[in-house]
């Protein structure tokens, strides 16, 4: 069986600075909203955090998110190839990334959510409240 990262962290923010290996910082919330829809949120920012075993340091593991609407489809999706790199001394090291959503569009309010895989397993979902302007 392959070994597989898990995922220690994920959540949205209104924006997100990650670098490898060092700290991050993150601004805003998981709360998307507006007074008509389809609603265009300008910028949102997936942060994750790899819990990568050291056997599994130095190999490249695909990571793809899906975003869902309130019925199940597809809004938005993207999918990457991430490598945790160098020597870590036998430990398991945490490899945070952002992934930057730029312009999505939110068909109509309600509960949205983000399917995190890795090596094509789900991994995590997050939820998202996109709120109409009665909230």
């Amino acid at each position: 069986m392959a070994l597989m990262p898990d995922i220690e962290y994920a959540f949205l923010a209104d924006a997100a600075e990650t670098q490898p290996g060092q700290k991050f910082h993150v601004l805003g919330g998981s709360r998307v909203g507006g007074r008509a829809f389809p609603l265009r949120h300008p910028h949102l920012a997936l942060v994750l955090g790899l819990l990568v075993t050291a056997p599994e340091v130095d190999r490249e593991h695909e990571v793809r998110f899906v975003l869902l609407d309130p019925d199940g489809g597809e809004v938005a999706g993207a999918t990457g190839n991430i490598q945790a790199r160098g020597h870590t001394n036998g430990r398991d090291t945490v490899l945070t990334f952002s992934i930057d959503l730029w312009n999505v569009t939110f068909p109509a309010p309600g509960d949205y959510s983000f399917r995190i895989l890795v090596n094509g397993s789900e991994r995590k979902r997050l939820p998202l409240l996109v709120a109409g302007p009665d909230a």
